[in-house]
């Protein structure tokens, strides 16, 4: 019987994947992309009797693929915090679902853990910009400051590497990078035994330095909206630098495009930190739009459609002003 390992290559995937794997060691297919290759569960060809883990993707965006397995009486895992919709009620489903702002897929598998490896879900969750839950698990953890600050660097640089219309745009490939942590059940270790770590956060501080050049195409009283060039380090940068805006600007909406090789428009965005929520409502409404409330992005924005998502954007956002 063969077993898959789907996830997300972020941050968030594959740290949820290594703890889960450290805890809980198997041989696996290993199937994953750029973050924004989502819907991979039908790339697995599991025969009855296999099984599969999904990690960090939405269940909304592979359910008939996930529904088919089931019905073929595949046993499927899935960690995730994305929107789901409805879950099918199946004795080969095991759900660990939570869509909550604060809340990632490798804190979910840290619960599952009870803690085991808890030092990755912090790296994760400053990956995925979670810096209250991800401060809050090293006070738990009774970490240093300057501790913490390596686990925000790593989870930040690996998040940094997944962002790019293909795996060509990325600096290494998930699964060379999902491989390279194997090794180590620290993250400590594999920040003092890797140059690779050195070699991305270079890179990512680099690529933000250049977006931080843009002017804003559209700045409103509640957030911003910025297009960058149709460049490999623009689309490597467009999450990271919508993530550092939000930081930045905690009590405004900021939403990242870059311009796709076809004129068309890859989108990240977030909503913003003080009032996390309306992202995933914005992105859904066009297609290829998905994430959740605090922070979403679509595939592929029609270049056309551009004014209609800076006037939905001023919608969803304007009416969360608080008054």
């Amino acid at each position: 019987m063969a077993h898959f390992d789907v996830f997300n290559g972020d941050a968030d995937g594959i740290c949820a994947l290594h703890q889960l794997r450290l805890a809980r060691p198997r041989e696996a297919t290993l199937i994953t992309g750029a973050k924004r290759d989502i819907a991979l569960v039908k790339r697995v060809e599991a025969q009855p009797g296999d099984s599969l883990t999904v990690l960090d993707i939405s269940f909304d965006t592979n359910r008939a693929a996930v529904c088919s397995l089931l019905d073929k009486g595949i046993h499927v895992e899935y960690f995730d915090h994305h929107h789901a919709g409805d879950l099918p009620m199946n004795v080969n489903l095991m759900a660990h679902i939570d869509t909550t702002a604060q809340v990632c897929t490798s804190v979910l598998v840290d619960r599952h853990l009870r803690g085991e490896y808890r030092r990755w879900a912090i790296a994760a969750a400053f990956g995925d910009n979670l810096a209250e839950t991800a401060r809050g698990l090293a006070q738990q953890a009774g970490l240093s400051e300057a501790q913490i600050e390596q686990l925000r660097e790593l989870g930040e640089s690996i998040n940094y590497n997944a962002y790019g219309d293909s795996v060509e745009d990325l600096f290494i490939a998930p699964t060379a990078l999902y491989e390279s942590l194997k090794p180590y059940a620290d993250p400590f270790e594999f920040i003092a035994s890797e140059p690779l770590l050195e070699r991305l956060s270079s890179c990512r501080h680099d690529d933000l330095e250049r977006a931080q050049e843009i002017t804003p195409l559209l700045t409103l009283q509640y957030g911003s909206v910025c297009v960058l060039p149709d460049e490999p380090w623009a689309r490597r940068v467009r999450g990271v630098f919508a993530n550092a805006l939000a930081i930045e600007e905690p009590a405004y909406a900021h939403a990242v495009l870059s311009v796709n090789p076809d004129g068309n428009y890859a989108v990240s965005v977030r909503a913003p930190l003080e009032r996390p929520r309306g992202a995933d409502e914005l992105c859904r409404a066009f297609p290829g739009g998905n994430g959740r409330v605090s922070a979403a992005g679509i595939d592929c924005l029609d270049s056309k459609r551009l004014d209609q998502f800076c006037s939905a954007f001023a919608r969803v956002f304007g009416r969360a002003m608080p008054r």
